[in-house]
């Protein structure tokens, strides 16, 4: 990753936690290789056990639906979009 990237990645970050903190909330970043590989490790597997999505790139959302019938939603547009340009939201 480029230093330029690296910065928006980290002054991201940045604002995410400044914001939960604002409401008592705080949160916090991983931004090193070592948790950044234990995150996608526990990101792989919780992509693999759902069960269902639901692409909304009008609101630039996706959901994930769990075994239980749980959603997690992602703001993401690019996200939406790059899902709904690869066919997801087409049934079969």
């Amino acid at each position: 990753m480029s230093l330029d990237n690296e910065t928006r990645v980290k002054a991201t970050a940045d604002r995410i936690i400044e914001l939960a903190r604002e409401v008592e909330a705080p949160g916090t970043a991983a931004m090193d290789e070592t948790a950044l590989a234990r995150a996608r490790v526990v990101l792989h597997q919780w992509i693999d056990g759902m069960k269902g999505v639901v692409v909304n790139p009008a609101l630039g959302r996706v959901t994930v639906i769990d075994e239980s019938g749980h959603a997690s939603s992602i703001a993401s547009a690019d996200l939406a979009f790059k899902m709904s340009a690869a066919g997801i939201t087409k049934s079969g």
